[in-house]
């Protein structure tokens, strides 16, 4: 990405906003606890066993299943695989990140006073909720030619047609900086794009006129050979403050009370290349090159609170059970961009070498945007585990979350969108099974876990399918844990949501390590 110099704009209305779509609103509203080592060993299957502070995190009921005060945190390290294929092209993209997926403490306080509340407990907990990191390119010939829309200026085209050209020009003495920033302050995003997209030559308007609101693109249906590299960073988390108590001696109630963070950015860059049509005083000027590049920078905070419990059945069996409310962030955006055009002109004294024309449109702002609101979906959990003594364990989770209930607010600047999220998407439920067997002061264990698609076709974002290895080790008072856990899964992904829709299909392989600590205190 070219460097931008900061130049601050507040647009005065949400309904100016970059646009809003139905991926970005699944990615913040999609929780994966990371967690503790021993937490990934089980692939997450802890709703009802609690004694760990991720579990905590699951289930708040799970802190009372302490006998001590505990203090745990642990590091791990991410590979990210994604082989995209686009157009019969496959390219892959490898990268790898160190990150802190977990820190908390419980302090126990026991009863004895023969109360039959045998006890309370009070901690705090840190998880890393989601990671954001990721990295893909799609290298192919786009062939799909339909009436433009395999190329990106049908992007420029379909938000311009429509708006009159005076109001996606710039004023007379006023640079290119003056008139992006002016534009996209007065008539909001979509007129700016429009603006690049004349500025750049990429349009051309039918009339001359200040009304006029008709836009032919510089191009020549055919091929276009496109290399779209995009790259993300950040994560979110969830500091959660728990109490919890137990009753008696098979019954532990739990409630979080949850502050969300979100840190998110993205840069993505398209380069699109053709060789279609010839120069002719019918067709003067062809464009052979665009480079359009965006990046997109999201901070966010939120509450939730969680209400969970377990039961003892038997000495052996126990069942969970959690309500987690939804998420209500409060989300801040930004956006830069930078297009560069190369053109082909038709030189009436020497057809056989046109006059080339590079036109750079890097208007070195900041596009900052008015804050919004996202609420989640809430989400329901069942767990069961069965436990063999000291020998070892079976735990059985499963979760639903009805994603077509993400709603951005205020209402009437996402109407559409939040009808869209309700057509698209739907209820997915996760399942997760997780195992340990103890000899001696070692502990071996595994996991598996599968989610459903939270879209309605299956296909936009596949089901995700993982698996997980741990080995541990008890030291007393203080025990060290190692796993290994991968998940996979397959989406069809489009370049823009306007214009150039043709997706790329990418296989995603996430694989971690995670190095865990834990010790009574």
């Amino acid at each position: 990405m070219k460097k931008l110099q900061l130049l601050v704009l507040s647009f005065c209305s949400v309904s100016f906003m970059y646009g809003q779509n139905i991926a970005d609103a699944l990615r913040y509203s999609q929780s994966n606890i990371q967690g503790s080592a021993r937490f990934r060993a089980l692939s997450g299957a802890f709703g009802a066993l609690g004694g760990d502070l991720s579990a905590v995190s699951l289930n708040p009921a799970g802190s009372a299943v302490f006998n001590q005060s505990n203090l745990s945190l642990s590091l791990g390290t991410s590979e990210i695989n994604n082989d995209a294929d686009y157009f019969g092209n496959s390219t892959d993209t490898n990268d790898s990140n160190f990150n802190f997926a977990q820190a908390g403490a419980v302090f126990v306080f026991k009863n004895t006073n023969g109360s039959p509340w045998k006890k309370f407990t009070l901690g705090v907990a840190y998880d890393r909720t989601n990671d954001f990191n990721d990295n893909w390119n799609a290298i192919g010939t786009n062939t799909n030619s339909d009436n433009f829309n395999n190329t990106v200026g049908s992007y420029f085209s379909d938000l311009a047609n429509g708006l009159p050209l005076n109001e996606i020009s710039a004023l007379q003495d006023e640079s290119i900086n003056q008139a992006y920033l002016g534009i996209g302050n007065e008539f909001g995003f979509d007129h700016q794009q429009a603006f690049l997209g004349v500025t750049s030559s990429i349009l051309s308007p039918a009339q001359d006129t200040p009304d006029n609101s008709i836009y032919t693109l510089n191009l020549v249906e055919g091929d276009f050979n496109h290399d779209f590299l995009t790259t993300s960073s950040g994560y979110s988390g969830k500091l959660a403050f728990n109490f919890a108590t137990q009753y008696e001696d098979n019954l532990y109630l739990g409630l979080n009370l949850n502050s969300h963070f979100i840190d998110y950015e993205s840069t993505t860059s398209l380069i699109e290349t053709n060789l279609n049509g010839n120069l002719d005083e019918q067709t003067p000027r062809l464009i052979d090159v665009i480079d359009f590049e965006n990046r997109i920078s999201t901070i966010g905070r939120g509450f939730s609170f969680q209400l969970g419990g377990i039961i003892k059945l038997t000495s052996q069996f126990r069942v969970g059970l959690t309500y987690e409310s939804p998420i209500w962030y409060t989300i801040e955006e930004e956006t830069s961009q930078f297009l560069l055009t190369q053109s082909s002109i038709f030189n009436p004294d020497d057809t056989l070498n046109p006059d080339l024309e590079e036109i750079v449109i890097n208007p070195n702002s900041t596009n900052v945007f008015p804050s919004y609101r996202l609420r989640t979906p809430g989400q329901i959990s069942a767990s069961a585990a069965y436990v063999f003594g000291q020998r070892g364990l079976l735990s059985f989770d499963y979760s639903t979350r009805d994603y077509g209930a993400i709603e951005l607010s205020p209402e009437r600047d996402f109407s559409t969108l939040n009808s869209d999220i309700g057509d698209v998407l739907t209820r997915a439920a996760t399942y997760r099974i997780g195992g340990e067997y103890k000899y001696e002061r070692f502990s071996f264990r595994g996991g598996y876990r599968f989610e459903e698609s939270p879209y309605e076709n299956g296909e936009t974002v596949g089901d995700l399918n993982g698996f997980s290895l741990g080995l541990g080790y008890n030291f007393g008072n203080t025990k060290l844990d190692l796993t290994f856990d991968q998940w996979q899964r397959t989406d069809e992904t489009p370049f823009f949501n306007i214009g150039l829709v043709d997706t790329a299909t990418i296989d995603r392989r996430n694989s971690n390590l995670t190095l865990g600590l834990s010790f009574n205190i």
